[in-house]
């Protein structure tokens, strides 16, 4: 199944998308959300969708950024413009960065699962490029100081934090033992590699809480636990609270 992400600050498009999609048609998975560019660029890292679903006029980071920074990190994602403004300029921006449509609202039913069996078509076609494929050809190679290596750990966790951190992965790629590394690394970021993969996940974890329309059971996939009980624990072991106990505090 195949893994959608909507980006508009207006909650009621939101929900209007996510009713007119014929998901289920075009093997997709219940499309995620996010509330402006910047959300939506640390959600694509998490998530990893196939198809980006964006609006040009947001608070934070609009659609013409978003959409020059997220076209090159995540060039073989399928982009649509949803927007309620029929702007030259923003339509060349758009069409710069290779969007498969630029829809307008309101939204129309037919246009948009047009655009979404356009944008699934074109990823049939692309062959994705798996995490470990990325991390044997980045750096190969290359002599490396214990300072770059921790760095480049480091710059890893920092993109992949929602994905299971193995220090066999780091160990084959390095030709350093697990100790060694270990040992470097909290040298310089005084603590070891789970530890601040964990902090790292765990503070993402409370920045997604603060906002109530994400599931907690969304929450738990996005930071890359199976289910919400095993993320409900990790979460209570690492804060002492539990997420909706933490929720309800905040709220």
């Amino acid at each position: 199944m195949h893994k959608a992400l909507i980006i508009d600050d207006e909650k009621h498009v939101r929900q209007a998308i996510e009713l007119l999609g014929e998901w289920e048609r075009f093997s997709l998975l219940k499309p995620y959300y996010a509330s402006n560019g910047q959300d939506g660029l640390i959600a694509m890292k998490e998530i990893s969708p196939e198809i980006v679903f964006v609006d040009m006029k947001m608070p934070v980071m609009d659609g013409k950024e978003f959409l020059r920074r997220a076209t090159v990190e995540f060039s073989k994602t399928q982009y649509i413009v949803i927007s309620g403004y029929d702007d030259f300029e923003l339509v060349r921006a758009a069409l710069k960065n290779n969007v498969i449509d630029y829809l307008l609202k309101p939204i129309n039913e037919d246009d948009l699962n047009d655009a979404i069996s356009k944008a699934v078509a074109k990823i049939n076609k692309n062959v994705p490029t798996t995490t470990s494929e990325y991390w044997q050809s980045t750096e190969a190679g290359q002599s490396m100081s214990s300072k770059s290596i921790a760095k480049a750990i480091k710059q890893y966790i920092d993109e992949n934090y929602s994905k299971e951190v193995n220090l066999s992965m780091f160990s084959d790629k390095y030709h350093f033992s697990k100790e060694y590394l270990t040992k470097i690394f909290k040298e310089r970021y005084n603590c070891g590699i789970y530890e601040y993969a964990l902090n790292l996940k765990m503070s993402r974890a409370k920045e997604l809480l603060n906002n109530q329309d994400v599931p907690i059971n969304e929450i738990a996939l996005r930071l890359g636990y199976n289910n919400s009980n095993y993320f409900s624990k990790a979460f209570k072991n690492f804060h002492s609270i539990s997420p909706s106990e933490y929720r309800e505090k905040l709220h």
